[in-house]
């Protein structure tokens, strides 16, 4: 590998596995090194992106990070990821290390092949891709189906199509990683964490390990450095995209809900974790503004599992808009989730 090429970490991982509160992490304890990030998120409401600029992190400048909303970097080199990519590198100090944060349904090999290409295959290197795992939705089933109930189905009726989104991007972004991170370790008991940790081996590479961690807390020495170089092992990491010349995400549904200011954090949890049961939604995340309060509610939702706090003051002048954006299957019901979380 050239000396001169400017290492890049790919973190992947589901919606809500916890990829930037990882990130946050490594920018809060990686202070030897100038950092820049890429963001990739699904959705008009920048939320992942909003929370990594209110750190205020010497080594990584507002100015090196770039949001990009166009739900999967994967579909838009081009277009997307190789200027954002060329504008950092622009900069007068330039970055020392690049972490790329994909959207919860991005399939990190196209983006890994990316690297390939002549414009940035000179400079950038992919020094390791990082797959996040929300522990506690593993141990749930939400990325493995009955496989009982399936087989019974499928002798029921001759036309079942049976395909899971969910998993497929789940194994794709598994079998892509140089490390995998066990996340939420502490919603796991013992026996939990030791299956869904064995889960992760047969499903990773054999080579790769396997890291426990709560709230995204593991030392940036352990994610950045792996060398991995990625790009050139393509071949030995195994994608369900494989044939595909190009892939879409017509599986899934995302939108914004706007609703007025709240005065009960705690009943507009109780609406979003209804919502998420009624209507299967795997994401919600956003900001909201609570009636007499100086400061704005972050709101953070997998699944059912809903948590909330105030993150930062208001700004001077910014619009206290309260905005959620939602991400589930395809078929959601806009209208009637909609109409419950606007609630008053």
């Amino acid at each position: 590998m050239s000396a001169a090429k400017i290492p890049a970490t790919i973190v992947t991982g589901f919606l809500g596995a916890g990829k930037t509160t990882l990130i946050r992490h490594v920018l809060e304890n990686a202070r030897d090194r100038r950092l820049a990030l890429v963001i990739n998120e699904f959705g008009d409401v920048g939320v992942d992106g909003d929370i990594l600029r209110a750190c205020g992190i010497e080594n990584c400048p507002e100015e090196n990070i770039v949001e990009l909303a166009n739900g999967c970097l994967c579909c838009t080199v081009a277009d997307d990821f190789v200027p954002a990519i060329e504008a950092l590198l622009a900069h007068e100090k330039r970055p020392e290390h690049i972490i790329i944060e994909t959207s919860g349904l991005a399939l990190p090999k196209p983006l890994v092949k990316a690297f390939d290409w002549p414009a940035i295959r000179s400079k950038l290197t992919v020094d390791g891709v990082i797959a996040v795992i929300d522990g506690k939705a593993v141990a749930e089933g939400r990325f493995a189906d009955d496989l009982d109930a399936i087989a019974q189905e499928r002798a029921e009726t001759e036309t079942i199509d049976h395909d899971n989104p969910l998993e497929e991007v789940f194994e794709d972004q598994l079998a892509c990683a140089d490390l995998v991170i066990l996340n939420k370790t502490d919603l796991l008991d013992e026996s939990e964490e030791a299956t869904v940790a064995a889960q992760l081996s047969q499903g990773a590479r054999a080579s790769v390990k396997v890291v426990r961690a709560r709230a995204g807390r593991v030392d940036p020495l352990v994610l950045l450095g792996l060398a991995a170089a990625a790009e050139d092992d393509l071949a030995n990491r195994p994608s369900h995209h494989d044939a595909e010349s190009e892939h879409d995400h017509d599986d899934f549904d995302s939108f914004v809900v706007s609703i007025p200011a709240i005065s009960d954090p705690v009943a507009l949890v109780a609406r979003l974790t209804e919502a998420a049961r009624t209507h299967d939604v795997l994401r919600v995340k956003g900001f909201v503004e609570v009636a007499g309060k100086p400061m704005r509610l972050l709101v953070q939702g997998v699944g059912a599992r809903v948590q909330h706090h105030f993150d930062r003051p208001w700004k001077a002048g910014e619009e206290r808009a309260s905005r959620l954006v939602v991400i589930g299957e395809k078929g959601l019901d806009r209208e009637s989730i909609a109409a419950m979380l606007a609630q008053p």
